[in-house]
């Protein structure tokens, strides 16, 4: 919008109201502040939901996989061959097989839940999820008959176990007797706790080599299940499709969607809630851009006349009260993406202090799944917070500019 000199030189003076028009500058102050709000409520929670579904997305899928080969009654005999069959499908990048049994873990008379998970050695290593995950230990000691263990660390804490500790490990499915079933007990050594930071699996989670899993199992050489991962998880489906016809009869494929299809479309439904809920700030400071430009438009009609008179056109005008109120949007959308910025960059402090001053736990692994807050910033969306923040701040302009370029000059100065 082009505005003639003497057109930004009203808007600006316009913009900073004199003394005796001090309540116009304070209703326009509360909607640059309002708007300023609005774009970094958006802006914060919409990078909350986004780092909670992506981190949530990384911790799961790099324990799970994109997809996974599920052997009938958990045991996958020939697995080696199909192993070979999917590393050679297109789009996958890994395969790996896996023992997984939930089970009992016991220390000091203490027993918790416990799904213990056997990997190979290599794999245990250069998984991202745990690699470098260790609190204390370290899994470079896992080694095949070692007979020691990596447990998660709110499992540890429950056990009251740490390193060095010998906990049991129960199986109820042990060796069948003429008396019935023994519950086969192995003892083993902890070597390293770790923190994924999903609060499920560090309270759950025991990680050993294959080869002790298979033994405390009794699994001779069977695996569970394989473990996929893909160039794309977003075309799962698609890439493992070929797979379908050599999976039938020896297990179930079931791919990332699937195994957590409730709690991501939960995730979706409360994204969009959110974004609805929080974008009524915006519409409210909009209704508080209008009210303060007719107000503005209200004590200056007999100026507004008086440019009437002199030349101004009724174009002239919109553009000066159009002007004026986009530039409080622009500046609370401005400073709401310095707001935002500040909240996301300190978000762990700002939720600590949050927790002191309301003596609440704001943010509950128990509940949230995470043991931190997460936040990744999408800068399209941003932009788009940022936009459509601008536009409702040009759209609330619209009647209050065409009331003041309406102005009839003649009925405001016929009696002057």
């Amino acid at each position: 919008m082009l505005l003639s000199r003497y057109e930004r030189m009203i808007a600006r003076r316009y913009l900073l109201p004199g003394r005796s028009e001090a309540f116009i500058a304070v209703v326009a102050g509360f909607s640059l502040v309002a708007v300023m709000l609005g774009v970094a409520a958006l802006i914060v929670v919409m990078s909350v939901m986004n780092g909670f579904r992506a981190e949530l997305f990384d911790k799961i899928s790099g324990l799970n996989g994109h997809a996974v080969i599920q052997g009938y009654g958990s045991q996958l005999r020939d697995w080696r061959n199909l192993l070979d069959e999917v590393k050679r499908t297109p789009g996958v990048t890994s395969a790996t097989p896996l023992i997984e049994q939930p089970l009992f873990a016991s220390y000091n008379g203490r027993v918790e839940f416990a799904l213990v998970r056997g990997m190979r050695v290599e794999d245990i290593r250069n998984n991202p999820t745990l690699k470098g995950k260790e609190v204390l230990g370290s899994l470079n000691r896992l080694a095949p008959g070692s007979e020691q263990i990596a447990i998660g660390s709110r499992l540890a804490e429950s056990l009251g176990a740490t390193i060095g500790s010998e906990i049991a490990i129960i199986n109820p499915q042990g060796v069948a007797t003429p008396f019935g079933t023994n519950m086969r007990i192995v003892k083993y050594r902890i070597a390293a706790i770790f923190e994924v930071g999903v609060y499920d699996y560090d309270k759950a989670f025991i990680i050993m080599p294959m080869e002790d899993a298979q033994t405390l199992l009794l699994l001779g050489d069977a695996v569970g299940m394989i473990r996929v991962d893909t160039v794309n998880p977003d075309k799962v489906s698609e890439i493992m499709a070929p797979l379908q016809d050599k999976v039938d009869g020896l297990g179930q494929l079931t791919d990332w969607r699937q195994m957590n299809r409730e709690l991501f479309e939960a995730l979706s439904v409360d994204r969009i809630v959110s974004f609805t809920i929080l974008s009524i700030i915006l519409l409210v400071a909009s209704f508080n851009i209008v009210s303060s430009l007719i107000m503005l438009v209200r004590a200056k009609t007999r100026d507004i006349a008086v440019l009437r008179t002199m030349g101004a056109t009724r174009g002239g005008l919109m553009r000066i009260f159009v002007t004026v109120g986009t530039t409080i949007g622009a500046l609370g959308v401005a400073a709401g993406a310095v707001l935002a910025f500040f909240f996301i960059t300190f978000r762990a402090q700002v939720v600590t202090f949050i927790g002191l001053v309301t003596g609440q736990k704001v943010w509950d692994p128990e509940m949230r799944f995470l043991t931190e807050l997460p936040a990744r910033t999408d800068p399209f969306q941003t932009i788009a917070i940022c936009l459509m923040a601008l536009l409702f701040a040009f759209l609330a302009t619209l009647y209050p500019a065409w009331k003041a370029a309406s102005t009839d000059p003649v009925q405001v100065l016929r009696y002057e």
